[in-house]
């Protein structure tokens, strides 16, 4: 549908970006509000970073907040210092080298940070994850699937937490793996962890969506997981208990359309309820690297139909679209009206409110960018109650 395009699936536009646009575009996805999907609506809607930055204040009022934080752009200067002193590399959306199977997902993170071999976020690769607390069978196991892998030309991608993760990485080190984290690639964690995150950062690439020095909190991991399964083709999950945060990697492969591959443990080892029941639900039982060499083989095939289809195509530089004239406070107002605590489609919004699709979507950032909408993924949106 043409509204489902203009929402969700026009290419972002791809140029080198100038030290100006660049602080820009660090001050817009740091400034309150602007997550990923108000990202992409404000670059689509104004065609590039600064313009989008100087309407901000105008927008948050006009959706009913009265002050909007807003990053000083002497902060933006130093975050990126820090990143240079640390040996980082800002990655935006918006500029080529940005990782193309991150950039394909629906809402990719605006910005990452990476360092050591950038050139490995675009090789073809698996994540593997799984158990913290695994068992020494599980350990084994994902050091021999992530070597034979790596062998067979894989990068590895996981999130160098204790037990699996580790293993997988330590296993692919030298052919090439890629470690995602949850804090600033100067925070190293675990500890003990510290000369495996020194060896990547040579050999391999760290990347982060957070700036240096930022210490991760509990919701961070999840928000990390969703690059780990961005930037692979498939996830094999080792270990994972019941309640596993493992398992939020497999549902955001799930959503991205990557394949999950679950490893069978024994039904009587808590550590492998989880990917026992991802199994029964539909996962690929994988007990070798051969069974995902074989699923995966249509789409790694250079000549592949299969691959031409998985690589992500984003555009050149275009002319931004036609922006829609300011809405009206009825206009607005019939949107808040259609909008509730129960998601609701943006297409149906459409329907319910009768307005144009560029009056809808400037609608939407006001909304949103006055902290009074919820996403919900899948062009889900919903009307945030205040507390």
């Amino acid at each position: 549908m043409a509204e489902q395009d203009l929402f969700t699936s026009a290419p972002l536009p791809v140029a080198p970006l100038g030290d100006a646009e660049r602080l820009a575009c660090l001050q817009l996805i740091r400034s309150e509000n602007v997550g990923p999907v108000t990202f992409r609506r404000l670059i689509n809607h104004f065609g590039g970073a600064q313009a989008a930055l100087d309407a901000l204040p105008a927008l948050a009022r006009r959706g009913g907040r009265r002050q909007l934080r807003i990053l000083p752009r002497s902060e933006a200067e130093r975050e990126l210092d820090d990143a240079r002193t640390i040996g980082a590399t800002p990655l935006f959306t918006i500029e080529p080298g940005y990782p193309e199977r991150l950039a394909h997902l629906d809402h990719p993170p605006p910005m990452i940070y990476a360092k050591g071999r950038i050139d490995l976020l675009d090789k073809p690769a698996v994540a593997i994850v799984g158990s913290r607390n695994c068992s020494a069978a599980g350990h084994a196991f994902a050091r021999r699937i992530a070597d034979h892998l790596s062998e067979a030309g894989l990068v590895i991608v996981s999130g160098l937490a204790r037990g699996i993760d580790g293993a997988a990485h330590a296993a692919s080190l030298e052919r090439g793996t890629v470690a995602v984290l949850a804090g600033g690639l100067d925070n190293i964690y675990p500890p003990e962890h510290t000369d495996l995150h020194n060896e990547i950062a040579s050999a391999g690439c760290l990347v982060s969506e957070r700036p240096p020095g930022f210490k991760p909190r509990g919701q961070d991991f999840p928000r990390r997981n969703r690059i780990i399964s961005g930037l692979a083709f498939g996830v094999v999950i080792v270990e994972a208990a019941r309640r596993s945060g493992t398992l939020t990697t497999a549902r955001f492969a799930l959503e991205q359309g990557r394949s999950v591959y679950a490893v069978p443990g024994h039904p009587l080892d808590p550590r492998a309820e989880g990917t026992n029941r991802l199994i029964q639900k539909g996962a690929t039982m994988v007990i070798s690297a051969d069974d995902v060499l074989d699923d995966l083989r249509p789409q790694l095939a250079p000549t592949s139909t299969a691959l031409a289809e998985a690589r992500p195509r984003r555009s050149r530089p275009v002319q931004p679209p036609p922006m829609a004239d300011d809405v009206s406070d009825t206009d607005r107002a019939s949107v808040v009206a259609a909008l509730g605590p129960q998601p609701v489609h943006v297409d149906d919004l459409l329907r319910a409110t009768g307005l144009a699709v560029p009056a809808l979507q400037v609608a939407l950032i006001e909304l949103d960018l006055a902290g009074r909408l919820e996403h919900h993924g899948a062009q889900l949106v919903s009307l945030r109650l205040e507390s």
